[in-house]
C-alpha cells in the first residue's frame, strides 16, 4: 500500500514558516518614540518631511497661525521672514514628541534690516558704518541722479573720514533696528557725525556743543563736524519698502516746486527709513533724517543720508526749512 507524505510534507513546512515569522515578530525591537525634520525652501514654499519613529499621528504648526495633520505638508507662506515651525509626533500611546525648525524665507528687507526676531534672547539688529567703506561709498549731489560732488572723488577710501577729515569718531556709533519697530542708539564717545552746519544750529540754539570739526584739508571749509548727543533710551523708526520721496534741494537739483516755492527732488520707488518725533537718525546727523536705502543684505546696507552743507540752504527759520545740497552714500555692516 502507498502512502501519500506529500501534503504533510507541506502542513510542516508551513509551520515551521509560521513558527520563524513568529519568532522574528517577538524579536524585532521597537524603537522609542522621536522626531525630525528635513525640510527645503523654495521661495515662500517650504516642503516638510517629518522623519519619525513609532508615530500614528503628525501635527504641523508652520509659525505663522497655519496648521496641518498631514506626515509631509508643503506650506506656502504669505509673507518672507523667519520662522520656527514645529512638528508634534504622537505614538499609538499617546505620547507626544515635538520637533523645531527654523526658517528664513524668501527674506524681506525689513527681516535684513531687524534681523531673526525668533531668535533665542533676541535684541534686534545693530549696525555700524563700515570703515573699509566700498567701491559705492561716495559723496553725490542731491539731485535726482545723485551725481558725483566731485569727478575727482569717484568714491571714499578706506578710512576716509579718519584720514582726510581727522573725525575717526564717525565709525564709533552703533544703530539697532528691532521688529517692533523700535530703535536705539549707541555713541561711545558721546558725540554724533554729521554736516557742521547743522551742528551749528544745534550749538546757536543750545541743543548741542560742537566738539570736532573737519574737511578744510578737502573742500576748503570744515564741512562736517562732531556734536554732543544722547540717544533717547528708545525711539520709532518707520520703514517703507517703496514710495516716491520728496526733499527740499537747491533749485540746480530741483525736479518740482512745493508750497510755498520751496524747490525739491523726488526719488522715485526707492526704500526709506524715517524717525517722525525723534531726534534719532542713522549714520550721520543733520535736518533730514530720512534716508534712502540702495540695497540691503544679510550682511550689509547701503544708505543714502542728506546734508544741508552751506548756510545759504536755510531758508526759511520758522518753520525751519533747509534745502539738502549733498548726500552721503555710505556702507554699513552689521555688528556682531
Amino acid at each position: 500500500m502507498k502512502h501519500n507524505y506529500f501534503p504533510l510534507i507541506i502542513f510542516f513546512g508551513v509551520l515551521l514558516l509560521l513558527l520563524h515569522s513568529c519568532e522574528e515578530e517577538e524579536s524585532r525591537p521597537t524603537f522609542p518614540l522621536s522626531a525630525e525634520v528635513f525640510h527645503s525652501i523654495n521661495g515662500k514654499q517650504v516642503a516638510f518631511t517629518a522623519l519619525t519613529h513609532s508615530a500614528v499621528n503628525w501635527e504641523w504648526d508652520f509659525g505663522d497661525g497655519n496648521t496641518s495633520t498631514e506626515k509631509d505638508p508643503v506650506h506656502i507662506y504669505d509673507e518672507g521672514g523667519y520662522y520656527v515651525a514645529t512638528l508634534t509626533a504622537t505614538s499609538n500611546t499617546g505620547h507626544t514628541v515635538s520637533k523645531e525648525v527654523k526658517l528664513a524665507v524668501a527674506l524681506t528687507p525689513y527681516a535684513l534690516l531687524t534681523g531673526d526676531h525668533t531668535a533665542e534672547g533676541y535684541t534686534g539688529k545693530t549696525w555700524k558704518l563700515k570703515q573699509a567703506h566700498s567701491a559705492n561709498d561716495k559723496i553725490v549731489n542731491s539731485d535726482a541722479n545723485l551725481t558725483l560732488f566731485d569727478e575727482d572723488i569717484e568714491s571714499l577710501p578706506s578710512g576716509a573720514f579718519d584720514l582726510y577729515l581727522n573725525l575717526k569718531e564717525a565709525y564709533n556709533d552703533q544703530f539697532t533696528f528691532h521688529y517692533d519697530g523700535t530703535y536705539n542708539q549707541i555713541t561711545t564717545d558721546g558725540s554724533s557725525f554729521g554736516g557742521i552746519v547743522y551742528g551749528m544750529v544745534l550749538q546757536q540754539f543750545g541743543i548741542a556743543q560742537i566738539t570736532k570739526t573737519g574737511g578744510e584739508a578737502v573742500f576748503g571749509v570744515d564741512a562736517f563736524a562732531l556734536t554732543t548727543f544722547t540717544p533717547e533710551e528708545s525711539s520709532q523708526f518707520v520703514f517703507t519698502e517703496q514710495e516716491n520721496f520728496t526733499i527740499p534741494t537747491i533749485p540746480d537739483f530741483a525736479t518740482g516746486v512745493q508750497p510755498p516755492g520751496i524747490p525739491v527732488v523726488t526719488y522715485e520707488n526707492v526704500m526709506t527709513i524715517d524717525f517722525p518725533e525723534s531726534n534719532a537718525f542713522v549714520g550721520t546727523r543733520d535736518f533730514h533724517q530720512k534716508v534712502i536705502v540702495q540695497e540691503i543684505t544679510e550682511d550689509s546696507m547701503r544708505l543714502v543720508m542728506f546734508l544741508t552743507m552751506s548756510p545759504d540752504a536755510i531758508v526759511s527759520q520758522d518753520p525751519l526749512i533747509a534745502l539738502a545740497t549733498t548726500a552721503l552714500i555710505l556702507t554699513f555692516e552689521v555688528v556682531r
